[in-house]
């Protein structure tokens, strides 16, 4: 999941200092569980551009408009209004902007609504926490489902930072550091011969951007 958060009604009126008339687009997934891009937020950002005295001409959540076949069914439904706007503004990740950009057929101006934050698994009480980099080159089964890249702040692959005090990271001391959450998992799958073996500097070429993977035909 993208975790998002909106951008505040200043820029984003500074950012639509040009156009009058705006399209609303939110999100069905990701931004609608952040709580930045569903229903409830597109009614509110809808009150507060129309008491700065923009005119909302329309709205839509496609289920991911990150996906182009979402997006497409979603703006043919509201062609009408499209044809009014002379700006849309997206209430998701920089994704689901993008792809809103390449979709319109109408050359609008195309704006954020958020700020993506990063990539994160949700718990059971709705709290979000990044455990993955996209880094292109997992080392998860190496270490006991524990990602060192992401979970230590210097992306360590062999080992703990000398700095590391009682179990905690050097960087933050409230954190447990990542390595020492390896080796507990590690022991507990007795699998610590593991811990001893030298991981590989990373290969930055697999996280060069930008990526793309093109479907066969």
């Amino acid at each position: 999941m993208i975790i998002t958060e909106q951008k505040p009604i200043e820029e984003i009126l500074q950012s639509l200092a040009d156009c009058q008339k705006v399209f609303l687009v939110g999100c069905g997934e990701c931004a609608t569980t952040c709580k930045t891009g569903g229903e409830a937020e597109l009614a509110a950002i809808k009150t507060a551009l129309e008491q700065a005295g923009k005119a909302v001409v329309g709205a839509c959540i496609p289920s991911a408009p990150c996906v182009a076949a979402k997006t497409k069914t979603e703006f043919a439904k509201n062609s009408k209004a499209l044809k009014e706007a002379q700006a849309i503004l997206v209430f998701s990740c920089g994704l689901g902007v993008q792809s809103v950009k390449d979709n319109d057929r109408l050359g609008l101006t195309v704006l954020p609504g958020c700020n993506s934050l990063f990539g994160a698994v949700v718990d059971g009480q709705g709290n979000f926490y990044e455990k993955c980099s996209l880094c292109g080159e997992c080392v998860l089964s190496a270490n006991g489902g524990v990602c060192p890249v992401t979970l230590c702040p210097k992306g360590l692959r062999n080992g703990p930072f000398g700095g590391m005090n009682k179990g905690k990271c050097e960087v933050d001391n409230e954190k447990d550091c990542a390595w020492v959450l390896i080796y507990k998992e590690l022991e507990k799958k007795e699998k610590i011969s593991q811990f001893r073996q030298i991981q590989k500097a990373r290969d930055h070429k697999k996280s060069g951007k930008p990526h793309r993977i093109m479907v066969k035909a």
